[in-house]
């Protein structure tokens, strides 16, 4: 297997509004310039490009041929596109180095969640026969699933509110989050439901945002950082969109891809970002990945402190990434999750090398 590394991350503030484009162009140039300074690098010194967004989100056709701009037009690129997060163009552009066509990628992912009304913009994602005309939104229908973990007895009520209070306790060392501080777990129990048994603590905040990562395979990777994240495991898995066909409170797809990504090897893992854009969800996957409470979870804060439709998974990544590059870390997982209810699923392994 061909050594594929993360040797750059950069991403957007986290913000409730933007006053730019739909196109994402303003928030990805500054994520661009940034990783070009950083690495010593210009955008002839890539070989490919690939992105993740949704045209739904940006209420316009093609969007992300907008979104070129921010790279711009000379000289021409080698480019591609997912319409989800862009976890999966992080893997798109994996494969394209696996194929030795290019030995360097750049990865970019951006939403603008307040152009509309994010909870209806998510609905389309789902059956449009039997499911979408019951108006069920992202938010009610995260909430059946968290009722059923609390029914269950998988979860309760409190372990919720604990994951959002460590969620803002540790996005305080991020300037770039939207949500931090220490918080009381009884005051957040107090808080009044926005779709029972959710509180607004337990739903992730409506951001506007990109990501941008830079991939390398072997010596090239070597060159551009001192201490690179090397992939050692990737893998994602999806299940059913039929919601009445699987048990809602677990995620095999997690499972299938945590046992792909790490060879079924959990252990040793120092930090491990999760993309669970509800605190129940978190439960979910760290449960269905098989974590210890030796690894640390979400140090940056994760999807609950800020979470840009689009490029929140692939953010994972890159603070999975990152926490290598400055030593913090010698293995690392990200997951990122797209569709509803955890319906599809990517896990990542990182290692660093002495």
């Amino acid at each position: 297997m061909t050594d594929i590394a993360v040797v750059g991350f950069a991403h957007a503030p986290h913000v409730r509004e933007t006053t730019g484009t739909t196109n994402g162009v303003e928030m990805l140039v500054p994520c661009f310039q940034q990783l070009y300074e950083e690495l010593g690098i210009t955008k002839s010194d890539i070989g490919f490009w690939c992105s993740g967004s949704s045209d739904y989100l940006a209420g316009r056709s093609f969007s992300f041929i907008s979104a070129v701009d921010s790279i711009g037009a000379v000289p021409p690129i080698n480019e591609s596109h997912v319409e989800m997060d862009a976890a999966w163009a992080f893997y798109e552009a994996w494969i394209k180095i696996m194929t030795g066509e290019v030995d360097t990628a750049l990865v970019y992912g951006f939403g603008k969640s307040s152009a509309g009304n994010l909870r209806k913009i998510l609905s389309m994602q789902l059956d449009p026969y039997l499911v979408t005309p019951l108006a069920l939104d992202s938010v009610s229908l995260a909430g059946l699933q968290a009722r059923l973990g609390l029914d269950a007895g998988k979860w309760t009520a409190e372990e919720m509110a604990a994951v959002a209070a460590r969620s803002r306790a540790a996005a305080e060392s991020n300037p770039n989050t939207q949500l931090s501080g220490h918080v009381d777990i009884n005051a957040l129990l107090a808080s009044p439901f926005v779709a029972d048994p959710l509180r607004a603590h337990d739903c992730a905040p409506i951001t506007d945002g990109a990501a941008a990562v830079v991939l390398a395979a072997g010596d090239r990777a070597r060159e551009l950082c001192e201490r690179p994240a090397w992939i050692t495991g990737i893998e994602h898995r999806i299940d059913s969109p039929n919601f009445g066909a699987r048990d809602l409170t677990v995620s095999p797809s997690t499972t299938a891809s945590a046992r792909g990504a790490t060879g079924g090897d959990v252990g040793g893992i120092d930090v491990a970002e999760l993309h669970g854009p509800f605190t129940h969800q978190e439960l979910i996957l760290r449960e269905a990945i098989g974590l210890s409470d030796a690894t640390v979870i979400n140090p940056s804060g994760g999807p609950l402190s800020g979470n840009p439709m689009f490029a929140a998974g692939l953010e994972r990544i890159g603070y999975a990434a990152k926490a290598i590059m400055d030593g913090n870390a010698g293995r690392t997982l990200a997951h990122a999750t797209s569709g509803a209810v955890l319906q599809q699923n990517l896990v990542a392994v990182l290692e660093g090398r002495n």
